[in-house]
């Protein structure tokens, strides 16, 4: 786990003097009994790390709780307001653009943040600072650049696209019995009515037994190259 947390220190990052950070935001949330209450946290923290070594950016650490409301129904889920988790993002980009750091990639391991596409709209209005990663379509393209076999649909939650980001980046996080997992709902119209616990029994939605650590490589490999749109957006020259 601490290769997945930054270690630098204030020399480090002085000489760095990158104008781009990168914040994780992951989750507490409930992952079925075979993967852990960390599970997004772990993920984006894996997506970040890679980014940031890739790009030379400043890594910060995750905020590790964040909005898991649909969840709450299932043991061990712990969440915040969406005020709160907004205030946060308001509060880092803040300090960090008074720090001589102005551009800001936010990795989001969870679906259910849907207020840091709010916080990150509200900065953007007096120019491109802070940027939503990864996005539908660099989720879509890296779903086809790692050749994975279910659809965004039908994977969305512990399914084959996080297990294998686990596989391949925290093998030791993934429990045994994993494969047996799987559970189908593709369709959840009610979902912000009812929470997971409407659609799915065991916690899962998607198929876990589809999960390789190969794919969670190639999923790394195309989200770090799909960051580069969003950099030079945010830091010009990154």
């Amino acid at each position: 786990m601490r290769d997945l947390m930054t270690q630098a220190t204030t020399g480090d990052e002085r000489r760095r003097g990158r104008v781009v950070a990168v914040l994780p935001v992951g989750s507490f949330e409930q992952h079925g009994e075979h993967l852990p209450l960390i599970t997004d946290t772990v993920i984006a923290c894996l997506i970040a790390r890679r980014i940031a070594d890739d790009h030379g950016l400043f890594l910060l650490p995750p905020v590790t709780i964040s909005c898991s409301h649909e969840h709450a129904a299932m043991p061990g889920t712990v969440s915040i307001s969406a005020p709160t988790l907004y205030a946060v993002i308001r509060d880092v980009w803040r300090s960090l653009e008074a720090s001589g750091t102005p551009g800001l990639l936010i990795v989001n391991g969870h679906g259910g943040n849907y207020v840091l596409g709010n916080a990150v709209q509200e900065i953007n209005v007096a120019g491109p600072r802070v940027a939503l990663f990864p996005a539908s379509e660099d989720r879509r393209r890296a779903r086809v650049d790692a050749g994975l076999d279910s659809g965004a649909d039908e994977d969305m939650h512990g399914g084959e696209f996080e297990v294998s980001l686990l596989l391949h980046g925290a093998p030791y996080l993934v429990g045994d019995g994993i494969e047996k997992d799987d559970h189908s709902a593709p369709d959840r119209p009610h979902l912000l009515t009812l929470g997971m616990n409407g659609y799915t029994g065991n916690g899962i939605i998607g198929h876990p037994s589809l999960a390789t650590a190969a794919k969670g490589k190639a999923i790394l490999d195309s989200l770090s190259d799909a960051a580069r749109s969003h950099l030079a957006l945010i830091g010009p020259g990154t």
